[in-house]
């Protein structure tokens, strides 16, 4: 299926201001490409596949600059990752039914939203000054494995449902936190990808797919270095829960309830 030049457009615009808001918090924006490539591609091999490649790309760009910036902690890193990179591929493997998946996705997102806002307030008023807290090596791993075959099976890197988990947990620095999910997305879309080319899901348009890779590169190269250069830790967190917010919402009600169509 190919898409009219109109329609390119409109994608091509709701595509980089994604990529723009969503970079400045670490993430690729993979949830939110879904949602609008379901109103242009019928295929969910197709959805899948864009919205991988496009987290890929965005993610790619921030890793690095978080890298010179140093922001990158390897060693905290790899925990969460040589446990999800598996769990992403086995659960892009996976062919399931949606809307029950969605249902319960859609709240989680929700529920972790409100209690990352509520936290995020919360230490704005008290001027909470925060101290990373340290976990044992197994938790780190069973929550990237989980999270790792959760991003697998709808087709997003992970880091919207790794982000509010972490910075609730005060796992970290806000900024630390971002460049955790920038990299988890980065190595669990490599993953995801390499499981639905083995099982033969991997379904490109070429022609379209390259403009939007363009699009959302320019857009998560501008966000990345708003977030590093204007937004302070607070800020970050906020800016989160109220993307990871409205993703819930819109994958509750569109996704799993077929209540609308956005």
């Amino acid at each position: 299926m190919q898409l009219t030049p109109e329609s390119l457009v409109i994608l091509g615009i709701s595509f980089f201001i994604i990529a723009v808001l969503y970079s400045s918090v670490g993430f690729g924006g993979g949830s939110s490409y879904l949602a609008l490539l379901t109103l242009f591609f019928a295929s969910f091999f197709v959805i899948r596949s864009v919205a991988l490649v496009c987290n890929l790309v965005v993610v790619s760009g921030s890793t690095i600059l978080y890298y010179r910036r140093g922001h990158f902690d390897i060693k905290k890193f790899v925990p969460f990752v040589v446990t999800s990179i598996p769990l992403a591929f086995l659960g892009a493997s996976y062919r399931l039914e949606e809307y029950i998946f969605f249902i319960i996705l859609g709240i989680a997102l929700m529920i972790s939203a409100i209690s990352l806002g509520a936290q995020s307030v919360k230490e704005k008023r008290k001027r909470i000054r925060l101290t990373a807290k340290k976990y044992p090596w197994w938790i780190t791993c069973a929550l990237g494995a989980a999270i790792g075959f959760l991003s697998g099976l709808v087709g997003i890197g992970g880091g919207i449902f790794l982000a509010p988990i972490l910075n609730h947990m005060r796992w970290d620095f806000s900024i630390k936190v971002a460049a955790l999910a920038s990299f988890f997305i980065l190595v669990n879309s490599i993953s995801g990808i390499a499981g639905l080319v083995t099982n033969d899901m991997f379904v490109f348009p070429w022609k379209e797919g390259l403009i939007l890779l363009a699009i959302v590169f320019v857009g998560g190269q501008i966000g990345i270095r708003i977030s590093l250069n204007k937004l302070s830790g607070k800020s970050i967190k906020l800016l989160t829960a109220v993307l990871v917010f409205l993703v819930g919402l819109r994958v509750l009600l569109n996704n799993g309830l077929g209540l609308i169509n956005i």
